[in-house]
């Protein structure tokens, strides 16, 4: 299947050495305004994740006819599976998991592998500055230890004292990151 070039786009536009095409100025702005509503809500509504990841596709179809749809099936797929395990182990959102989904719809699997690279290392930050800023940066440690313990001996699956449901930690908006993995994506892709 053949996947399409980063520059072809709509509109391209070259500004101190980023080239941006127009499903990145289109995924900016999806990933933004994911962003304020998860700061604000904790959620990030069906309608965009869902409405992206449909207009993603059909943005895919216009510019690369069947192959560029496949690519963007195939992005969405990829973004989808990369969050499912930490999602199923009550360590992020559905939200999140549809977002990045979304986004892969409209940048492609190669580029959608990049963006989760770059937000978890900007999740991680975030966590632990989080951390820190509220006092809880020695019991997230901890937990850390305990998941790893518990993992090694049970096996991989949730511990429900510190999921997102129940733990009494600071909660992450994660559309941050993933809107922070995917200016980076841009940039240095």
């Amino acid at each position: 299947m053949a996947t399409l070039p980063a520059t072809t786009s709509f509109v391209s536009i070259a500004t101190q050495g980023i080239n941006m095409n127009a499903a990145h100025i289109v995924g900016l702005t999806i990933a933004s305004i994911a962003c304020v509503t998860d700061l604000r809500t904790r959620r990030i509504p069906n309608v965009l994740t869902f409405g992206a990841a449909l207009a993603g596709l059909l943005y895919q179809f216009v510019n690369g006819g069947i192959d560029g749809l496949g690519n963007g099936a195939l992005g969405w797929l990829v973004g989808a599976l990369i969050f499912v395990l930490p999602f199923a182990l009550g360590g992020l959102g559905g939200g999140d998991v549809k977002l990045l989904a979304a986004l892969g719809a409209w940048l492609g699997p190669e580029n959608v592998l990049w963006l989760s690279l770059y937000t978890g290392v900007a999740g991680g930050v975030m966590a632990l500055a989080v951390s820190a800023i509220y006092g809880y940066l020695g019991t997230a440690i901890q937990n850390i230890k305990l998941l790893l313990c518990h993992w090694s001996v049970a096996g991989i699956e949730a511990v429900p004292a510190i999921t997102l449901e129940h733990s009494g930690g600071p909660k992450l908006a994660y559309a941050f990151p993933i809107l922070m993995g995917l200016v980076a994506t841009i940039w240095l892709r």
